[in-house]
């Protein structure tokens, strides 16, 4: 087993979105990068693709994060390929379908299933990156909230409380593990462009996208690039900031 020479980034739920978004924007840095997915493997290589076009070597690994199993052999997967892992991303995260005034319908099938990717993932990825990430000189980890883990909004009630419980675990793990010199910080997405958000709003997207964006400071609603921007911030610089969670919204939060 070799080390590599340059720093080593896992990004989870790496497919397509942020997760995406961020894995190229990690590569056009200099890191090597691990790409998880658990379903979408054609999209998975299409990121893996992006990324060595970049300059990276690069690593698919399918996993379920909310799988024990199946984090340690990816985990195990990253050690035996690169030796080391300074950056992690946990973006990986799902849903369920409708509203919060719904939640009466709600399967508690379906609740376990978001909390389980949402947080229970958030907590196995870390527990077994951690090795790798205390190995590190400088060691960050970022994890993907969303502006209703501290606002709750229309957005289903499941996908609501686990980013809130994932605003907690974030500034939780900024304490555990500073000690070992690992940086825990989160970002917290608003409205996005993009596809998360055409499923949720269906054939009302663009009419709510636009209203959303006349109602912003900056005149329009964040892509996936603005999260991975910001994501970058905390991990090449802003050395001194732990536990804290940037809001991505253009301003929306601030104002209204």
């Amino acid at each position: 087993m070799a080390t590599s020479a340059k720093r080593v980034a896992l990004v989870t739920g790496a497919s397509t979105g942020i997760g995406r978004a961020e894995a190229i924007a990690l590569a056009k840095a200099g890191y090597d990068v691990a790409i998880n997915y658990a379903r979408s493997a054609g999209e998975a290589e299409k990121t893996a693709a992006a990324c060595a076009e970049a300059g990276a070597d690069t690593l698919l690994v399918q996993a379920d994060v909310a799988d024990e199993a199946s984090v340690v052999a990816m985990i195990g997967a990253v050690r035996q390929k690169f030796g080391r892992l300074d950056v992690l991303c946990n973006n990986a995260g799902t849903t369920t379908e409708g509203l919060a005034w719904q939640f009466e319908k709600i399967d508690v099938e379906d609740w376990d299933r978001v909390f389980a990717v949402n947080v229970r993932g958030v907590f196995l990825v870390t527990k077994h990156a951690a090795p790798l990430l205390k190995a590190s000189d400088d060691a960050c980890i970022v994890n993907t909230n969303s502006i209703v883990g501290a606002r709750p909004g229309p957005q289903a009630l499941p996908y609501s409380v686990s980013k809130g419980a994932l605003w907690t675990m974030t500034k939780a793990l900024a304490g555990a593990l500073g000690r070992s010199g690992v940086r825990v910080n989160g970002v917290a997405p608003g409205w996005m462009e993009g596809d998360w958000m055409e499923r949720m709003l269906g054939d009302n997207y663009d009419a709510l996208m636009g209203a959303r964006a006349k109602q912003t400071p900056l005149q329009r609603v964040v892509n996936a690039e603005d999260v991975a921007q910001t994501v970058m911030s905390l991990v090449d610089g802003n050395k001194s900031v732990s536990g804290q969670i940037l809001v991505v919204d253009g301003g929306f939060s601030s104002v209204t």
